[in-house]
C-alpha cells in the first residue's frame, strides 16, 4: 500500500468521523445527507485533480472507499424484498375493506402513468428547445464496445410482446423473485404479498381463533423489518459521501463538455418535472416547498445511488413519517414506482432519444403522427423497467425499436450516462412519492368514512 493511498484513505476516514461527530449533535438527516454529498463531492474532485497522473492511486482508493458506498447499497438491497413482501401482506390484512386495496392500486398506477406521460411530453419539448440531434456524435472506444451488447439486448427485448410482459408480472416462483432475479421481480413480490394477504384474511374469517395470532405475527414481522430499515437509514450520510466520491473522481470533463447540450437539456426537462410534481401535490392541499424539504434526504440518496429500487426503504419511511401517508399506500406507491412509470428513466430519456434520432430515418419528430404513438409506447413500456442503474437504457431499447428507430444513439451517450442517471433516478423516486401523496389525499378526502381504516393500515 503506497503512501499516497494511505493518505487518501486517511482523509476519507476523517470525513466519515466528521460526519459521525455531526450526527452525535442530533443534526437532522437532511443536513447530514447534504453534508455527506458536499464533502464526498469535494473529496472526489480532489482525488481526480491531485492524482491526475496517478490513476492507479485513484482506482485503489475508490476500491477501498467502495466498501462504504457499495456496502450501504447492499444493505438497502438486502431489506427491499422482505420490506415489500411483509408490507404488502400487512397492508391487506389490516384493511377492514378489501375493496380499498383495489382503489389504492388503481389510483397509484394511474398517477404514475399520468406523470410518465407528462414527462415524455416534457422530454420531447426539451429536445426541441435545445435542438438536439444525433448527427455529429463521435463513437469512442467505449461507445463502440457498447454497440454489440446493445444490439443483442435490443434483439432480445423486441421479442417480448406486451402481453408477454404483463404475464411476466405473475410470480411463478416467488422465492426466485425474492432474490430479485428478474426486472419485474418487485411487481411479482407485490402481487405475491397481496395474494398471501388475501389468503390470510380468508383464514381469519373462516377460523376466528386464528385472527389474533395472524394479526400479531404480521404486526411483529412488520415492526422488525421497519426497525431494520431505520437502522440502515442511520448510515445514509456515510453511504452518500462514498458514492459521491466515486462519481466525482471518475467523471470525465472531456465527455461532459462534448455532450454538454444533451446534459443541459436533460436537467432542464428533469427540473420541469420536479415543478410538475410540486404543482400536482399542491392541487391536493400539500405545500410544495414543505413537501420537497421533507423528501430531500430520500432524493439525495436516489441521486447518488442511481437506484430507485434501493431507495424503496427510505421512500416508504419518509412517506409514512414525514408525509403522513398511510403505510398501505406508501408501500404500494414506492414498490410500483420502482418499476412502473419512472418519470426520468422511462419517460424523459427515451422521448429525448427518439426525437434526436427520428430525423436520421426521415421522420419529423414534432409531427403529431409521431408524438402520439411515441408517448403511448413510452407509457405502456414503463411497466416493468428495472429500478436500478441502467433502467433508462432498458427503456430506450424497448421504445426505439418499437418506433422503428435505431438504438445506436444509446451507446453513443454511454459516457455521460451516470451523470444524467443520477438526476433521473431522483425524479423517478419523486414521482413515486408524488403518487403516494396524491393517492392518500384523494382517498382521504373522497372517502372520509374510510379515513380511520386507512390510517390504521
Amino acid at each position: 500500500m503506497s503512501f499516497s493511498l494511505i493518505v487518501s484513505l486517511a482523509l476519507f476516514v476523517a470525513i466519515l468521523l466528521f460526519i459521525f461527530a455531526q450526527q452525535q449533535k442530533q443534526n437532522t438527516l437532511s443536513r447530514l445527507v447534504l453534508l455527506g454529498l458536499l464533502m464526498g463531492s469535494a473529496f472526489g474532485l480532489g482525488l481526480q485533480l491531485v492524482f491526475i497522473e496517478s490513476r492507479d492511486v485513484v482506482g485503489q482508493s475508490l476500491e477501498w472507499i467502495g466498501i462504504v458506498g457499495n456496502g450501504y447499497i447492499a444493505l438497502l438491497k438486502m431489506v427491499i424484498m422482505p420490506l415489500v413482501l411483509i408490507s404488502m401482506i400487512s397492508a391487506v390484512v389490516k384493511l377492514d375493506k378489501i375493496g380499498s386495496l383495489g382503489k389504492i392500486s388503481s389510483l397509484t398506477i394511474f398517477v404514475l402513468l399520468l406523470t410518465t406521460t407528462i414527462s415524455a411530453l416534457v422530454g420531447i419539448f426539451a429536445a426541441a428547445v435545445f435542438d438536439l440531434s444525433a448527427q455529429g456524435l463521435i463513437e469512442g472506444a467505449r461507445e463502440t464496445a457498447q454497440l454489440t451488447v446493445l444490439d443483442t439486448r435490443a434483439a432480445n427485448i423486441q421479442e417480448l410482446s406486451i402481453p408477454q410482459m404483463l404475464v411476466s408480472f405473475i410470480p411463478t416462483n416467488p422465492f426466485a423473485d425474492l432474490t430479485g432475479a428478474r426486472s419485474t421481480s418487485i411487481i411479482a413480490v407485490v402481487i405475491f404479498g397481496v395474494l398471501v394477504g388475501i389468503a390470510a384474511r380468508k383464514v381469519m374469517t373462516e377460523t376466528t381463533e386464528l385472527e389474533s395470532p395472524i394479526r400479531t405475527f404480521v404486526e411483529a414481522a412488520q415492526s422488525i423489518v421497519m426497525r431494520l430499515v431505520k437502522m440502515i437509514m442511520v448510515l445514509t450520510p456515510y453511504g452518500v459521501a462514498a458514492l459521491m466520491t466515486k462519481v466525482m473522481a471518475t467523471s470525465s470533463a472531456t465527455d461532459v463538455l462534448s455532450l454538454l447540450s444533451f446534459i443541459l437539456a436533460s436537467y432542464f426537462a428533469i427540473g420541469i418535472m420536479f415543478i410538475v410534481h410540486g404543482v400536482l401535490v399542491s392541487l391536493v392541499g400539500v405545500n410544495p416547498r414543505e413537501y420537497f424539504n421533507k423528501i430531500l434526504p430520500v432524493l439525495t440518496f436516489a441521486f447518488t445511488s442511481r437506484s430507485s429500487a434501493a431507495t424503496i426503504p427510505l421512500n416508504v419511511d419518509a412517506q409514512i413519517r414525514k408525509l403522513d401517508v398511510p403505510p398501505a399506500i406508501a408501500n404500494l406507491s414506492a414498490s410500483f414506482g420502482a418499476t412502473i412509470g419512472q418519470n426520468g428513466c422511462a419517460g424523459i430519456y427515451p422521448a429525448m432519444l427518439a426525437v434526436m434520432v427520428a430525423p436520421s430515418v426521415g421522420i419529423d419528430p414534432l409531427s403529431v403522427s409521431f408524438i402520439v404513438p411515441l408517448v403511448a409506447m413510452i407509457a405502456i413500456s414503463s411497466f416493468g423497467i428495472a429500478g436500478v442503474g441502467g433502467g433508462a437504457t432498458f427503456a430506450a431499447l424497448i421504445v426505439l425499436p418499437a418506433m422503428g428507430l435505431p438504438v445506436t444513439i444509446v451507446a453513443l451517450l454511454i459516457s455521460i450516462e451516470p451523470l444524467i442517471d443520477m438526476a433521473r433516478t431522483a425524479l423517478n423516486v419523486s414521482g413515486a412519492m408524488t403518487s403516494g401523496t396524491i393517492t392518500s389525499r384523494l382517498l382521504t378526502s373522497s372517502q372520509p368514512q374510510q379515513n380511520s381504516t386507512v390510517q390504521k393500515a
